[in-house]
This record gives structure tokens, C-alpha cells and sequence, in this order.
């Protein structure tokens, strides 16, 4: 079933949303991307006459409550972003009879879904290495069947639109659409088109093809770089993971982020571009700083021959002139992680390097796709949000997705 074609009117529809919006001390929502991105889902259900039960996560409480997790937090926004009010059921799992009363037009929001640890499914409080774990696991397992089954009881309908955790199989947003046929579960607006941007990547690439990918671990990034190698035809690596590049070539990089066992992966992705032809730009020079803050002292220096007591905090003039001439006449474009520590304004200089050059291609008619939580928080910074193609709203799940992996949230609704 596809959401455009399903008749709410009367109907009851539970939507996995992801509402995992980051939030300041005083709990105000610092970037609201994620409720907008879901909000022609949820309009187009109350406008087709259906009820709205809308359930998320926030952050990571491992299964227990903790009010600094909870989705009290963002009722008031979320009521205004819809223009009506949305009641609150303080327990995801004894809301029965807060849905049973919802009518037409009405909007329910259900308590953070991973202070219940069946909603991820795996066991609290239990190492892996643990004898007892896999006994656990299988109980919890069963447990999150049954929680799921909860969840589905209170609706005739399930929609999956929070592309944010697709990658995940959870209660939520996958093990829930077992207990709905295939005429009553769907993907949301914002999940097709995020699978149509995806798409747009993987399957009808116009070259040139050019990714950039930032972020401080080479370690997390290992499987995207080493999959995009086999697409693109140019890569621009930058941010933390520049310093374990120059390590690896026998570098000086001062107090620089450095993932010391992983100097032969660096080689080896060298390797591996040089293989299948793939430009691989790095940045040659960076701005350093001698200390973590906004305020610390700068220079410029080679990316392998930083001074001990500095660090490389951003690409340097070098580098971002480079950056901007790999991006300049792409057709294509990925971009996931900054090009450096772009939360403090005296070193965001290589991130609006790169966005401000995506931007320019996309004007010259390149299809640019930002994802990842940190490149999405730059575009909007530098405002560029509106100069570029497609905003995913995830970022593990987006990058399992360009890695060519089935994502559960996806297979789930698909019956795949």
C-alpha cells in the first residue's frame, strides 16, 4: 500500500516518526529538521479524515526513564508545527485507552519508546561475553514481539516514516508490521523520498560522481569510503580523519584526533582508490588550534607536520581551494561529516568552503544529497539549506542504504 493511495478517513494511523531533535539545557529544540521533515505525513492523515498516534524515540536511555530523554519536552512544538493540539500519553505502553478515545482530526503522542529496552530489543545489563546474554536475548526477543503487538493494538493502520532508524530493526519500525497485512502498513512521505534520493545515487548516477566524507573516526566511515570507491569518481576526505591519513605516511600531527590502529585501513584505502582510478583529495594544510575552544591561538600548518601542543581543527586555505575545485562541475554529489570543528565559528571555514561549492554546483544543475546529522546542522548554518538538492534526515541509515544494504525499517513494509 502507498500512503497517497490509502483512505484514512475514520481510521486510526500509528506513525513512527523521528523525533530525535537535539534539544538545549533548558529543553528547547535547537534545530526542528526532523518534525518539519515529517509533517506532510502526518498533515496528510488528519486531512484525510484519520486519527494520529505518533511514536518516536529520543536520544539513548537504554531502557530506563530518564526525564532529560523525554517527549514531554516537544509536545508544544509539535502541536504548533500542526496547528492543533496534541495530548500525551506518559507511558508508550498503557496508552490503550487514551487511543481508543482519539476521534477523527485528533493527535496523540506516545512517551519515548526506548525507556521500554523492548523496544531495541536487546538485553540490559548483560555483557556480550556474558554466558547468560544470548538466553536474554532470546527472552527479550519474545519481549519485543509482544511490545510491538502492544503498540499495533492501538490502530487500524501503520505508517513508517522515520528514515532516521530504518536501519534498525526495533519494535517500532520494523517487528510492529508483522501484525498489519499488506493493504494497512506503508512507507510515509518523508521515507519515499528519502529511498528516491538514495536511488538517485546509487542506481541513475550522472558523473562526474563526487563524495565527501568528513567526521573524526576512519573506523566508522570504513565501509561507506571503501563501497563509494567502487562509484565515484573523485573523494574528498577530510576532518578528524586527515591526521590518521598523515600518521600513516610517518606525519608529525601534534595533539590531532589520530585512530592509531587503523593506519594500515588509511593505506589501504589508498590502495584501493589508486586501483579502480578514483581521485582521492585530501586536505594538504590545516588551521590548528592550541587548544579545543573557539578562542584557542590558529595557525596554519601541513597537515603531516603540525607542532606538538596544536591540533588540526579545520582544512586549511590550501585545502579548501582544492575541496571547492573537486566539487566545481560534479553532477553528482554526497556529502556526510564535516571538514572540521564547524561548532565553533573560528574554525567552520573548511565546512563552508565545501558547502558553499556544493551549493554553486548544484545551481549548475548537480544533484547533491547532504546526510548526516553534523552536515545537515552545517548547511543550515551557513544557510545553504535551500541550495541544495535533498536534506536526508538520516545518518547511519542513510549510509547503510549507499552501502547497498536492505534496511529493516524498508524490508519491513515492503515485505522484503
Amino acid at each position: 500500500m502507498t500512503i497517497d493511495k490509502f483512505d484514512f478517513a475514520g481510521k486510526k494511523a500509528i506513525v513512527r516518526v523521528d523525533f530525535n531533535v537535539p534539544l538545549d539545557e533548558n529543553g528547547k529544540i535547537t534545530d526542528d529538521t526532523r518534525i518539519r521533515g515529517a509533517l506532510p505525513t502526518l498533515k496528510h492523515i488528519l486531512d484525510k479524515g484519520g486519527a494520529l498516534i505518533i511514536m518516536s524515540h529520543m536520544g539513548k536511555p537504554k531502557g530506563k526513564v530518564q526525564a532529560k530523554f523525554s517527549l514531554s519536552q516537544i509536545v508544544d512544538a509539535v502541536s504548533a508545527a500542526l496547528g492543533r493540539p496534541v495530548q500525551f500519553a506518559e507511558d508508550c505502553a498503557k496508552a490503550q485507552d487514551k487511543a481508543a478515545a482519539l476521534k477523527a482530526g485528533e493527535v496523540l503522542m506516545l512517551e519515548n519508546l526506548r525507556f521500554y529496552p523492548e523496544e531495541e530489543g536487546k538485553p540490559v545489563g548483560i555483557e556480550k561475553e556474558d554466558p547468560a546474554y544470548e538466553p536474554a536475548k532470546k527472552e527479550m526477543k519474545a519481549r519485543q514481539k509482544e511490545f510491538a503487538k502492544t503498540l499495533a493494538s492501538y490502530a487500524d493502520c501503520y505508517v513508517m516514516d522515520a528514515f532516521g532508524t530504518a536501519h534498525r530493526k526495533h519494535a517500532s519500525t520494523a517487528v510492529i508490521a508483522d501484525y498489519f497485512d499488506a493493504d494497512h502498513k506503508m512507507l510515509g512521505f518523508l521515507m519515499e523520498k528519502e529511498v528516491a534520493a538514495v536511488d538517485a545515487i546509487l542506481k541513475d548516477i550522472k558523473r562526474p560522481f563526487v563524495a565527501i566524507m568528513g567526521g573524526s573516526k576512519v573506523s566508522s566511515k570504513i565501509g561507506i569510503i571503501e563501497n563509494l570507491l567502487g562509484k565515484v569518481d573523485k573523494l574528498i576526505l577530510c576532518g578528524g580523519m586527515t591526521y590518521t591519513f598523515a600518521k600513516a605516511h610517518g606525519g608529525e600531527i601534534g595533539g590531532s584526533i589520530v585512530e592509531l590502529d587503523k593506519l594500515d585501513v588509511a593505506l589501504g584505502v589508498e590502495e584501493l582508490a589508486k586501483k579502480n582510478g578514483v581521485e582521492l583529495v585530501m586536505a594538504e594544510d590545516a588551521i590548528c588550534g592550541d587548544s579545543f575552544s573557539n578562542d584557542a591561538h590558529k595557525q596554519v600548518c601541513p597537515s603531516n607536520a603540525i607542532p606538538e601542543g596544536w591540533e588540526g581543527m579545520d582544512a586549511g586555505p590550501k585545502a579548501q581551494k582544492a575541496f571547492a575545485e573537486a566539487i566545481r562541475g560534479a553532477k553528482t554529489i554526497l556529502w556526510n561529516g564535516p571538514a572540521g570543528v564547524f561548532e565553533f565559528d573560528n574554525f567552520c571555514d573548511g565546512s563552508r568552503a565545501i558547502g558553499n561549492a556544493i551549493a554553486e554546483a548544484t545551481a549548475n544543475g548537480a544533484f547533491s544529497l547532504i546526510g548526516g546529522g553534523d552536515s545537515v546542522a552545517c548547511v543550515n548554518k551557513f544557510g545553504l539549506a535551500d541550495k541544495v538538492s535533498y536534506i536526508s534526515t538520516g545518518g547511519g541509515a542513510l549510509l547503510e542504504a549507499i552501502e547497498g544494504k536492505v534496511l529493516p525499517g524498508i524490508a519491513a513494509i515492503k515485505g522484503e
